[in-house]
């Protein structure tokens, strides 16, 4: 992708496949203001050049978090449920804390440790997600990987690439769900979160570039016999999970990530003792526009 240079902040490219490091960055203070533009602007263009955006250092509240996700469009609310049976709030946390505070004592789901972009069951799905480290493993790991997705589709033979041109694949929350083996979802569920075809390979809104539209929330390729889709969607996921499309982030504290949607799978990592160690991330997200 073509590189973008003379940022108003410090830059330290942070793999091959995606990512910088950016520092002399204060999240926690407004950048909207009429004098901070040049800020957003660069922000922005960092994200189109490397895709996953690593703010060092930061303390934000989560009325900061909120304030400085807004530059970047309109915030989604969330699938999820609190114990009480409330939604996430906008601003929600990941964590392995219990209720009471408390390390649990396995992990808990799959579906967050396997690779997929976020709600891609959506007809409208996640422009970018934002986390801010507030908690981490004192003994480390805890790690979230990225696959950079336009990389797996460039290097791609040129037969496989006219194979899969015009292929729609059926995303669910349903088949997300089966995937990474939790239990199905009842009647109203499905009713609220209903299939949506998307295209196999993605054009970048903003880039014009083109990559693979993959992950756990895959039910199926639209026209092939299952075995054939099922094949070709694995054949797919590995190639663009290979190590030289894949970034690992390993957290330092006070960091904040955030990541497009658009071109990049990702998946938690859980190589912390997860009865031991407290990790708790705040979480908002962006959405998006039509997958086309």
């Amino acid at each position: 992708m073509a590189s973008v240079q003379n940022y108003p902040f410090s830059t330290k490219r942070l793999s091959a496949a995606g990512g910088v490091e950016i520092t002399g960055v204060d999240l926690s203070q407004p950048i909207d203001a009429a004098t901070t533009d040049a800020t957003k602007d660069a922000i922005m263009r960092a994200f189109l050049e490397f895709h996953i955006l690593v703010f060092r250092d930061q303390a934000l509240t989560k009325d900061e978090q909120y304030r400085f996700s807004q530059n970047f469009g309109e915030l989604e609310h969330h699938v999820g449920r609190l114990p009480n049976g409330d939604p996430y709030p906008i601003v929600h946390t990941v964590t392995n804390l219990d209720a009471e505070g408390i390390p649990i004592t396995s992990l808990t789901g799959e579906g967050n440790y396997r690779w997929h972009s976020d709600k891609s069951y959506h007809a409208v799905p996640s422009l970018t997600t934002m986390l801010h480290a507030v908690e981490l493993p004192q003994s480390g790991g805890g790690d979230t990987q990225f696959a950079n997705t336009w990389r797996g589709y460039e290097t791609l033979s040129d037969a496989l690439k006219t194979r899969i041109a015009d292929m729609k694949v059926e995303h669910s929350w349903e088949a997300s769900r089966r995937n990474a083996g939790a239990p199905p979802p009842n009647e109203a569920q499905r009713r609220e979160r209903p299939p949506v075809t998307h295209p196999l390979v993605r054009t970048h809104p903003d880039t014009g570039e083109k990559s693979l539209y993959l992950g756990n929330h895959i039910s199926h390729i639209l026209g092939l016999p299952r075995h054939e889709s099922d094949a070709l969607v694995k054949e797919l996921t590995e190639h663009t999970t290979q190590d030289d499309c894949v970034y690992t982030h390993q957290w330092r504290p006070g960091d904040f990530v955030m990541w497009d949607n658009r071109l990049l799978l990702h998946r938690a990592v859980p190589n912390y003792e997860f009865s031991v160690d407290r990790r708790l991330l705040h979480r908002t997200v962006v959405i998006g526009t039509a997958p086309f």
